[in-house]
């Protein structure tokens, strides 16, 4: 993408994008301290929510906490589904953009008639019904986007969950986010070879695989909002282990950062094997065709994610399509009434 161009800033879904970078600069981790302190004491935290607003911001700060060995239990479900747990010794936080979806709004009516007393709100607007029904509400800074698909809400809110996850660890997010705002704009603007776009267009399928930490599953979701077209997500290693029998020649898959010891199975199955592009999101050269991002440590995640959304713009524009207007998905895909 390029911010001075208008072929990409005709849209408000690139603008969106590029808003990011500020997003993050902005970002005060210090925000969550009295927050995690409470969460710390119930030693369990759900994350709940649905679609963007869930599956990046929610997997990404499980696998930090799992990765640094953290004594808090953190587990992310549907909202619908979380309905039907006990959760009666969990922090709960629940995200909405909107601070109106239905499945969101109906999970905290129920806690908070059982007298649940760690009810948490995540939202990008003001005084809403989802507020109405929490102890404690975070508004996020970066306002209301405009674009059906999410954005940079998605990567605020994974900030904000991230910022728990570390004050509970004892960590240090600044140092972490030292350099973040450039390298993710660094990512939005790589060059997209052209012949990996011209791959695309010509495939059945578009497949994401990785680690479940919530990017290659959101890409595959803004895949189908920003492009239009079919697409899957393969956790792991998932690709080589089955569903190779069903693949087609003409697919690609996109493998975010992908693990070293995995590439060669990668490149028999797939590539000798099924004879389909494997490309890879990476902060290092792999053998695959490769969307290098800066290498921002433990907060590489965010710079894939924005390589991905890079990617996928340059996908939709050279189909022609309208990035911010989707045929049939809704901004609010189910909204509280009144």
């Amino acid at each position: 993408m390029n911010r001075n161009d208008p072929r990409y800033t005709q849209f408000a879904l690139t603008r969106e994008m590029m808003d990011t970078v500020e997003v993050v600069r902005n970002f005060d981790p210090c925000g969550t301290a009295a927050i995690a302190r409470h969460i710390s004491k119930l030693g369990r935290l759900m994350l709940t929510g649905e679609g963007s607003s869930r599956i990046f911001p929610a997997k990404n700060a499980i696998r930090k906490g799992l990765t640094w060995g953290l004594d808090l239990h953190v587990a992310t479900e549907g909202s619908r589904q979380a309905a039907t747990y006990d959760l009666s010794d969990f922090a709960i936080f629940a995200a909405s953009n909107s601070g109106r979806t239905k499945e969101v709004v109906a999970l905290l009516k129920k806690l908070q008639a059982a007298g649940h007393s760690a009810r948490f709100g995540l939202t990008a607007n003001a005084n809403t019904v989802l507020e109405s029904h929490c102890l404690q509400t975070i508004v996020l800074s970066c306002g209301w986007e405009q674009a059906v698909a999410a954005t940079k809400s998605v990567a605020e809110q994974a900030l904000v969950y991230q910022s728990l996850v570390s004050h509970i660890a004892g960590r240090d997010m600044e140092a972490d986010m030292e350099g973040l705002a450039d390298k993710i704009e660094a990512s939005l603007a790589a060059p997209i070879d052209p012949a990996i776009v011209r791959a695309v267009a010509k495939a059945g399928t578009i497949y994401f695989a990785g680690f479940n930490d919530g990017v290659a599953e959101e890409l595959t979701l803004k895949t189908n909002e920003i492009t239009r077209r079919k697409s899957d997500y393969l956790e792991g290693t998932y690709a080589v282990h089955g569903i190779e029998e069903v693949m087609a020649a003409g697919d690609v898959v996109f493998v975010v950062d992908p693990i070293a010891e995995e590439m060669e199975k990668f490149r028999e199955v797939l590539v000798d094997g099924v004879g389909l592009t494997v490309v890879a999101i990476a902060a290092c050269d792999t053998p695959f065709p490769t969307i290098r991002v800066p290498d921002a440590g433990p907060m590489n995640p965010y710079c894939f994610l924005a390589a991905g959304w890079n990617l996928l713009v340059e996908i939709g524009l050279a189909a022609g399509i309208n990035l911010d207007k989707a045929q049939r998905a809704r901004k609010v895909g189910n909204e509280v009434a009144g």
